[in-house]
Formats: C-alpha cells, sequence, structure tokens
C-alpha cells in the first residue's frame, strides 16, 4: 500500500480516517482490540503518529488485500514484532561474535597478549661438543 502521509507529526482521528477512506469507528475499534495505540492530548484527543500511520497501513493490508479478520491481524501483528525482537537479538549477537573474533584475532597477532591456544615450542636441541 502507497504511503498517504505528508511530512511528519500526529494526526486527528477525523483526519486519518478520511486520509484512509475509513470510518473513525473502525479506527476506535482497532484501538479497543490493541491493534493501535495512538496517544492522547490532555483533551483525551487521539493523536496518531506516522508510526502509527505505518501499523494501520499495514492493519489494513491484511485486512482489505488479504480478508484477514481482527483476530487473525492481532496474531500476525504480535508474531511480527516476536520476530522484529528475535532479528535484533540475532543482530546483537552477531555484533558481539565480530567484537570477540577481532579481539581474539589481535591477541594471537600479538604473541605478548597469549594466544588463543598456547603454543608449545619444542625445547632446543643440545649442543655437542667435538
Amino acid at each position: 500500500m502507497a504511503s498517504k502521509r505528508k511530512g511528519r507529526g500526529a494526526y486527528m482521528i477525523s483526519a486519518v480516517a478520511e486520509m484512509y477512506s475509513i470510518h473513525p469507528q473502525t479506527l476506535r475499534l482497532y484501538e479497543r482490540e490493541g491493534l493501535l495505540k495512538p496517544s492522547r492530548t490532555e483533551g483525551n484527543t487521539r493523536l496518531y503518529t506516522d508510526e502509527d500511520l505505518q501499523r494501520l497501513e499495514f492493519i489494513l493490508s491484511l485486512a482489505r488485500d488479504l480478508g484477514v479478520n481482527i483476530s487473525g491481524i492481532a496474531i500476525i501483528l504480535q508474531m511480527r514484532e516476536r520476530m522484529e525482537e528475535m532479528q535484533r537479538q540475532i543482530q546483537e549477537f552477531v555484533t558481539y561474535i565480530q567484537q570477540e573474533v577481532l579481539t581474539r584475532a589481535t591477541a594471537a597477532a600479538d604473541p605478548s597478549k597469549g594466544a588463543i591456544v598456547p603454543i608449545r615450542r619444542p625445547p632446543p636441541a643440545p649442543v655437542r661438543k667435538k
């Protein structure tokens, strides 16, 4: 779905409903079901951020294009969040491994810092006298 946003900021429910050709009650339903979590002003007005709109576009894509019901959308969103978290953890692990390999390779290249595996050198051969 093409992005329908212009600029950055927060949008009121009426503007979001008009941008996406949906009824404001649909947005309220998505909020009640925990699919969207818009922030609120002190006067309790819902404000949708650019991030909320990206999430809404994904929700609408699932509902309109794939025919997924609200329960299915909730499960898909939950799985997507878990996958993003796992991806973040994997990236942290890869970064850690890269740093560890670099640290150990540097230490192995410098004998004064020790090696990963101790190097055993044969004792010097005895000198024979004639």
